[in-house]
């Protein structure tokens, strides 16, 4: 969440990008990641538009020498037609390679005439997993944060960049506007095609929290959620721990998560020493029921789009509080995760869904996100008010190596060099802290 390029200034050039008009027969699904199965049998379906010809030109086609060098150059997609989505994102090849521009987008309700405001997309690619982290055969790309637009069936896009002749000005390689469908609101969470090895190796991970197959994890009070500590991978303690109760989590069943698409391997970290806090940056403009495909879409664009293992965050909180499980591997457990590029490792990542920057956070959100670390947390006897030592892996804050007292409870900006979790949710962090120290009676 770096700043951002501003709009164009004077008279600025326009290169149309060479995509038909029409709709593909057949859309694209995005070059196999970790999934193995064919896109035809998914629910959900990703679109993944190359956006080729993107050879900088004048005004009307006139050559780009023509183009005073001090001004910025626009690059239009028109308005298309394309089968309905409710996600978007633009994708390229280098995860290492910044889109140093202005990414923005405008959509058509489906089945209407009425077409949206122009919306950015977040163009730096802040929650990332750490290098080497992810599947092998594959490589990480670069990626704008994905936008929820709702159901939408035609978009326009809008790239407005530095001078191309210029270093910093130059487009990334192998750009993609890649527009995801979550599939229905309320997915089948049970029948469907024989288990996958990934469903195998996942199916037991939240025991004996619940029972394979389960789309939620009951709340329980702060007694019984003493026990937890065994269902993590620690020592049942001598006498009483602090740890706050359990809240309610649904987990990937319950949001409809196709373990077909992610990385059938679990990847675990040492412990969970602190908690990064982010928001998605996909919009606020979703209903709570919304939540569960706003999480779908996340979860396909992380995998298909950015070729990551499975949804890079180990926890997501929507507006009404609600909890859900993230990253396969047990709610319980030291999942790593791909959120906060350098300290993945011995921490675990939790992302309010929306974009905090000019919006506060709801009040029930913020709740859970004390509830859900004063117990996540006390697992590993943290204390929420406190701070740890975390050993970067390399970021554009932290040298390899450097080892940093981070926030028991961070925002992802300590981290890494970022707006991330947006202004008003990173002031609630303070508060956080004391009221999750309290709910584990510290």
């Amino acid at each position: 969440m770096r700043p951002i390029l501003a709009t164009c200034l004077g008279a600025a050039c326009t290169a149309a990008l060479a995509l038909p008009l029409a709709p593909p027969a057949h859309p694209a699904e995005t070059a196999a990641g970790p999934g193995t199965a064919s896109a035809g049998d998914l629910p959900g379906a990703t679109q993944s538009l190359p956006l080729d010809g993107l050879g900088p030109t004048g005004p009307h086609g006139t050559a780009r020498a023509t183009v005073p060098p001090q001004e910025n150059t626009v690059h239009e997609l028109p308005p298309r037609a394309v089968r309905p989505f409710s996600l978007v994102g633009v994708v390229w090849d280098d995860a290492a390679t910044a889109l140093r521009g202005r990414a923005q987008v405008r959509t058509r309700a489906r089945g209407s005439a009425r077409w949206s405001d122009w919306q950015d997309l977040q163009t730096d690619s802040d929650d990332a997993p750490d290098p080497g982290g992810e599947p092998q055969g594959t490589r990480a790309r670069g990626s704008t944060a994905p936008l929820w637009v709702g159901a939408s069936d035609a978009i326009q896009l809008r790239l407005t960049v530095a001078d191309p002749h210029r270093a910093a000005g130059a487009l990334p390689h192998g750009l993609r506007l890649e527009l995801v469908d979550p599939g229905p609101d309320t997915p089948a969470v049970r029948g469907g095609p024989p288990p996958t090895p990934a469903a195998v190796a996942g199916a037991g991970a939240n025991a004996p929290l619940a029972p394979p197959g389960a789309t939620e994890i009951p709340a329980a009070d702060q007694v019984t959620a003493q026990a937890d500590i065994a269902a993590a991978g620690g020592h049942a303690p001598i006498g009483p721990a602090h740890i706050g109760a359990r809240p309610r989590i649904v987990t990937r069943v319950g949001w409809g998560a196709d373990e077909r698409l992610r990385e059938a391997r679990l990847v675990y970290t040492h412990t969970v020493r602190a908690a990064f806090v982010h928001h998605s940056a996909t919009g606020n403009n979703y209903t709570c029921a919304q939540a569960p495909s706003v999480i779908r879409g996340l979860y396909r664009y992380h995998v298909k789009s950015s070729h990551w293992r499975d949804i890079g965050y180990n926890f997501l909180i929507d507006k009404c509080g609600t909890v859900y499980e993230g990253r396969a591997g047990g709610v319980a457990k030291p999942v790593l995760g791909a959120h906060t590029l350098g300290f993945n490792n011995d921490s675990t990542g939790i992302a309010l869904l929306g974009s905090f920057n000019k919006a506060a956070p709801s009040r029930a959100a913020v709740e859970s996100l004390a509830r859900l670390t004063a117990w996540k947390l006390g697992l590993y006897g943290a204390d929420p008010r406190g701070r740890a030592p975390m050993t970067s892996s390399g970021g554009n804050l932290y040298r390899r190596g450097k080892t940093v007292q981070q926030h028991v409870i961070s925002g992802h900006r300590d981290g890494f060099k970022t707006e991330c979790p947006g202004t008003r949710l990173y002031a609630d962090l303070p508060a956080v802290r004391l009221a999750a120290a309290h709910l584990q009676g510290r």
